[in-house]
């Protein structure tokens, strides 16, 4: 039976929302592995950012319905689903992640979480299942898992965020977009991906890398 990966959306655009580009690379290295993507987000209000000026428009629009623009339509709202239903969970970057499934990208160290996010994380951990984490989303997990089980994460080399993701507890660890930081105790899985890369083709090389390790311990 194919393995079931969660995959977990902020929206639809990396001002705003999931990082298109990162989302997409997630969706095609779990295919190409031969599972099957279960896509999830939080059915929420984000407040809507102009993607040429990145200026914040003052709208609102749902991230569960922004997301489902990502998945094609084949979206659950992240509220149903339980850790017993998959084998992994990943979550792709953005400002979604650190705007819309918690609030790390205003506060930093202090962020709160989505409830609905932070139970599932935690369902997923306590079952010994592995989580995967692109771009800024490490910072969420990190403040989830932070206090409780000390994970190991990357975004990079950025210091200043490197510095309040090791307020929350957890452990940060600088590393290349092409590579990926493994926490073989939390079973966390980490890569910088467009929080250091400037080229598409690296940040797919890091993805890759990461979903295929999360992937091997599922």
């Amino acid at each position: 039976m194919s393995k079931k990966i969660g995959v977990v959306l902020s929206g639809c655009g990396v001002r705003d929302g999931s990082e298109i580009h990162e989302a997409v690379l997630t969706l095609l290295a779990i295919d190409r592995a031969g599972c099957v993507a279960v896509c999830m987000a939080p059915d929420m209000e984000l407040a809507e950012v102009n993607h040429v000026t990145s200026e914040p428009t003052g709208a609102t629009r749902n991230v569960l319905v922004e997301s489902a623009r990502i998945a094609r339509g084949n979206i659950k709202d992240i509220a149903g689903v339980t850790a017993g239903e998959l084998d992994a969970l990943v979550f792709p970057g953005g400002f979604g992640a650190a705007l819309n499934l918690c609030d790390f990208g205003k506060v930093g160290a202090a962020a709160s979480v989505n409830p609905q996010v932070a139970r599932l994380v935690r369902e997923v951990h306590a079952a010994g299942k592995p989580i995967g984490a692109i771009c800024i989303a490490p910072a969420l997990i990190a403040a989830i898992l932070g206090k409780e089980a000390a994970p190991t994460v990357t975004i990079g080399t950025d210091a200043g965020t490197a510095a309040e993701i090791d307020k929350t507890g957890a452990k940060h660890q600088d590393c290349p977009v092409t590579e990926f930081v493994v926490d073989q105790k939390n079973r966390v899985v980490t890569t910088p991906a467009y929080m250091l890369g400037q080229r598409i083709s690296d940040v797919a090389t890091g993805i890759e890398k990461c979903v295929a390790a999360v992937i091997a311990m599922a």
